[in-house]
């Protein structure tokens, strides 16, 4: 009963939002059908259309989970954003230096290991620099009791401004774009369409998608299953009792701050390995700000996660389509119907605990 509320509350939402949402679009004298048709046709009109849909989702619900875990702790973790661009650098930097990566004859590159051994070592390093921006909030909330909110905030302009300054001035690709030079090709993880030959070749949905699905189960398992996830949703839901009952808030605060960024920064997993295959500065279109909205949709829960990250790629795919196919409606209903979505979450919690 309390999983079947973690799905029905987020797609209550969701629904009431379209219902929401049509009622302005009518306002502005527009067809809300219209809109919505063009809007779903161009998310899930087609094999193109759905793996450019789950493509857009995979970052999402990495922030969301990160978010979702710091949320059930009592915390607000904002820092996804700088978490994910430290990880991301950390990722590409890996890959450059074991992969063998060589441009205009110059060898960027220390080693080049196979594979098998490679692609685990970036995913590892995702994690492992996420969880690192992520565990200094963490660490100062616990043993000085400062603001992880300020703390994250603050973070976000150093990692960011970090990893630009460590791009454009070490790692910088020769021309305009402010890039670092290639991961090496051992480090590239696989596309979908290489064993789905119905996705076609032009949509880069990769196996991060199904890295992102799998981290919803384990976040699930961890926070529900077992004993470290008990006591970090003890300490969220009241520090002082828990701590009564022989449960440290200090670590559990660095534990689930530790755990949020990692997750965040498995975004790197997908934009560096399975996309670009390098590090881009400015990729990030605020996944991490997002994600603290994912997170509220779906209730802190990651199946509730997992649905509100679809409904916001489909809202980030659709959006396009919309602003060039309708008359008034611009792609501003996408930012529209996420803040009506969130409104309705956020009433329909606070019925239920009535």
């Amino acid at each position: 009963m309390k999983i079947l509320r973690e799905i029905v509350s987020p797609l209550v939402a969701i629904v009431a939002a379209f219902i929401v949402g049509g009622i302005i679009i009518l306002l502005i004298k527009d067809n809300p059908f219209e809109t919505y048709r063009i809007l779903l046709a161009n998310s899930f009109g087609s094999a193109k259309d759905i793996g450019y849909t789950l493509f857009y989702a995979t970052p999402l619900i990495f922030t969301g989970l990160a978010v979702a875990v710091a949320f059930r702790c009592g915390l607000f973790n904002i820092g996804a954003e700088g978490q994910l661009y430290v990880a991301s650098f950390a990722t590409a930097w890996v890959g450059i230096k074991f992969g063998g990566t060589v441009v205009d004859n110059v060898d960027w590159s220390w080693t080049s290991l196979p594979a098998f051994l490679l692609v685990p070592l970036c995913i590892l390093t995702a994690a492992v620099a996420g969880g690192i921006w992520g565990a200094i909030p963490g660490i100062l909330r616990a043993k000085f009791g400062s603001s992880e909110v300020i703390n994250t905030i603050m973070l976000n302009f150093i990692g960011i401004a970090l990893v630009s300054y460590l791009t454009q001035y070490h790692y910088k690709n020769p021309g305009p774009i402010l890039e670092t030079a290639p991961i090496g090709q051992a480090a590239f993880i696989p596309q979908l369409h290489e064993y789905l030959p119905f996705i076609p070749k032009d949509v880069p949905l990769n196996f991060a998608f199904l890295l992102a699905v799998l981290m919803c189960f384990v976040v699930y398992v961890f926070l529900w299953k077992t004993k470290w996830g008990y006591e970090l949703r003890a300490v969220g839901q009241n520090a002082s009792a828990a701590e009564y009952g022989g449960i440290s808030p200090q670590k559990q605060i660095i534990v689930a701050m530790t755990f949020s960024g990692a997750l965040a920064g498995l975004v790197a997993v997908n934009e560096v390995l399975g996309f670009r295959h390098n590090y881009y500065d400015g990729f990030s279109a605020e996944l991490g700000f997002l994600g603290i909205a994912v997170a509220l949709l779906g209730r802190n829960h990651p199946l509730g996660v997992f649905i509100a990250a679809i409904f916001f790629a489909i809202l980030l795919r659709g959006e396009i389509f919309v602003d060039a196919f309708t008359r008034y409606v611009s792609k501003d209903i996408g930012l529209i119907l996420q803040a009506i979505a969130i409104l309705f979450v956020a009433c329909l919690q606070k019925y239920s605990k009535r």
